[in-house]
């Protein structure tokens, strides 16, 4: 597998792939003239993921070798043929709040083996998921922690508390109690543990 795509699936009414691409290293002329044709309402492949959550294949070369015999279509297969994306490999996905998206890997192997694609389908849903994270991380609002603030916070997690903490570091109880009272107002936690879990979600503390 050469290239790649991870996408939000297109609605009905979609028209390029570029406005539902999360992540991607397609070919920019490749993307530039699948947009330009409305690839988005005239594919197979699309229109499949909108009917099944089952992986699937398409073997590209008959598409290409048809498409190439029409002017409209031609450049496309071109491109598509010049990068050697031969064969697409779709792995419907959804993230843990609903949202169905798909991975779709392209090369010159129009097969793979029961154990690849078991590899492949479990690497997708990782990707999807993990980029849904880090999506809705930024759409709540970037949270930045001081230095001691994130020490204090590891110590917590590491179920020491405000008097064991403050001997560590070398601070007052009062002081470290200041210091995880802004951590859980800044993750808008409702206590201690909760913040630590925020933290750990959002990859603040490991």
């Amino acid at each position: 597998m050469t290239h790649f795509m991870v996408f939000s699936l297109p609605g009905f009414d979609g028209e390029k792939i570029s406005a539902h691409s999360i992540v991607s290293n397609w070919p920019a002329e490749v993307i530039a003239r699948y947009d330009a044709l409305q690839m988005v309402r005239r594919s197979a492949g699309i229109g499949k993921l909108r009917t099944t959550t089952v992986p699937f294949s398409y073997d590209m070369t008959d598409w290409i070798d048809d498409a190439a015999k029409g002017q409209e279509l031609s450049e496309l297969a071109e491109l598509m043929r010049l990068h050697g994306m031969l064969a697409g490999h779709f792995f419907p996905v959804h993230d843990a709040f609903g949202n169905r998206g798909a991975v779709v890997w392209s090369g010159q192997a129009n097969t793979l083996s029961y154990g690849d694609r078991l590899e492949l389908q479990m690497v997708s849903i990782q990707i999807f998921n993990r980029l849904a994270e880090i999506g809705a991380a930024w759409k709540t609002g970037q949270v930045v922690l001081t230095e001691r603030e994130t020490e204090c916070l590891r110590w917590t997690a590491a179920g020491k508390t405000s008097v064991e903490i403050a001997e560590i570091l070398g601070l007052s109880e009062h002081t470290v109690n200041h210091y995880l009272n802004q951590v859980t107002r800044k993750l808008t936690a409702v206590n201690r543990t909760q913040a630590v879990v925020k933290a750990i979600r959002r990859g603040l503390i490991a």
